[in-house]
């Protein structure tokens, strides 16, 4: 009779392997079609009963990930998606894709981790791969999920396998997808490194097996931190550069022109997204367990927190600089997304600059063509705001137009032509020449 170990390898190889996904979000969902397109059958579980109705209807909730392949991969049975977490126990490998949040005090809150793998302990099964992609601090894998799944009764490397394989997903890009962009693999044990790394390895371009769970884990949080810093960098001499008179974006485009040394980052009204805000703090957190200060990298996530701060400052000067107080201006925000060309709202700050200005006495109005009504956030006050129409109209009954994110559908001519004044975070009207007089950088 065959081991838990060869039977699960088979079935890998011979792409009969059901495949479970937990979280269909923005990295979920590129991962359920990366295993289809591979010829995997694939699972999909979501505690929102919205998403999972969507997704059976064959429709997309994302915007860079079609409604036509979750069409055609539902009728061709290759895709379901259940809210019935009761079903774990039928795929072969199940993929742990839940948010990994902060609680109060910057503390790791890993409450989706630990309600997924309980709800996985309670069917598994002999011969399943479970593998954690969420964001975390290095050692979840081995003391939080391990010792979870081990409450069943059933042996990890002789009866179940367990892996860490950090998402890498960036929402919006072109050049590198789920598919191409390398997979780090960490197992539990050599078995669960093995079959985790042959289970990506039939579906996406290159897998990279790392020494262990916590490799993979530490990676992960480095490539977020490294950016976090360095944002913060860039962010703080704009600061530093405004004050001397120099334009930051000018600086920074002589300083890429050196083919070596340097990376360019640019600055911003402060940063988004589920990673970049969140990670670095998981990181020192985990330094103070250890009884050591991470002050570079705290120091970082507190430039980059008081960016907003600093954007609604510019704001004011501008406004004050034509007679205006920001008490009972309009300000239009352009973008609410945390990136250009998305729409994925996590984590924007420009959800934290809607809290500052309205604070202030502003009145606020969005466009974004990705975002058509503001979404409920868990750590901001949000009102109930809709897209308006960027209408010459709109543009022209603001007494201010902000910059938030820089999506390319924008005619930056036409913000500039008829707005009042612009308040530009992102050097996006680098290009607009008539009119010039009405921006202000921040």
């Amino acid at each position: 009779m065959a081991s838990p170990s060869s039977e699960l390898e088979r079935r890998i190889e011979s792409r009969t392997a059901l495949v479970g996904v937990v979280g269909l979000g923005y990295v979920g969902l590129p991962l359920v079609r990366v295993f289809v397109d591979a010829g995997f059958r694939v699972l999909g579980f979501d505690s929102d009963a919205a998403k999972v109705a969507k997704l059976r209807g064959g429709e997309s909730y994302i915007g860079h990930l079609a409604s036509e392949w979750i069409a055609r991969s539902v009728a061709d049975e290759r895709f379901e998606a259940t809210a019935d977490m009761a079903r774990l126990a039928e795929p072969d490998a199940i993929l742990i894709c839940v948010p990994t949040p902060l609680a109060e005090g910057n503390k790791p809150d890993l409450q989706y981790i630990e309600a997924t793998t309980r709800q996985i302990a309670l069917g598994l099964r002999p011969g399943q791969l479970v593998v954690l992609e969420s964001t975390t601090y290095p050692g979840t894998t081995r003391k939080v999920v391990l010792p979870i799944l081990e409450s069943s009764g059933l042996q990890h490397g002789r009866d179940f396998f367990l892996a860490y394989s950090p998402e890498r997903e960036d929402p919006g890009n072109a050049k590198y997808s789920t598919g191409t962009i390398p997979k780090l693999v960490g197992g539990i044990d050599d078995a669960s490194l093995q079959l985790a790394t042959a289970l990506y390895g039939a579906a996406v371009s290159q897998v990279v097996p790392v020494a262990s769970c916590e490799i993979a884990e530490a990676a992960k949080l480095l490539e977020n931190t490294y950016r976090a810093v360095n944002i913060a960098l860039v962010n703080e001499l704009k600061k530093v550069f405004a004050a001397m008179g120099l334009d930051v974006w000018q600086v920074i485009d002589a300083a890429r022109t050196k083919p070596f040394g340097f990376q360019a980052f640019e600055p911003g009204p402060g940063l988004g997204g589920h990673c970049i805000p969140i990670d670095p703090y998981y990181l020192s957190w985990l330094a103070r367990q250890h009884g050591l200060e991470s002050e570079f990298i705290e120091l970082a996530g507190e430039v980059n927190t008081k960016m907003p701060e600093y954007v609604v400052e510019r704001l004011v000067e501008a406004l004050a600089a034509r007679g205006k107080q920001v008490a009972g201006s309009k300000v239009g925000i352009l973008g609410v997304a945390y990136k250009r060309n998305v729409d994925d709202p996590r984590e924007s700050p420009s959800f934290r600059l809607i809290e500052l200005l309205t604070e202030r006495g502003a009145s606020i109005s969005y466009n974004d063509p990705h975002i058509p009504t503001l979404p409920k956030m868990r750590n901001y006050k949000v009102p109930p705001l809709a897209s308006q129409p960027l209408t010459a109209e709109f543009l022209a009954a603001q007494d201010c137009i902000l910059i938030a994110t820089d999506h390319s559908a924008y005619d930056y001519d036409f913000v500039v032509r008829h707005a009042q004044l612009v308040v530009d975070t992102r050097n996006a009207t680098r290009n607009v020449t008539d009119g010039r007089e009405k921006i202000c950088k921040a």
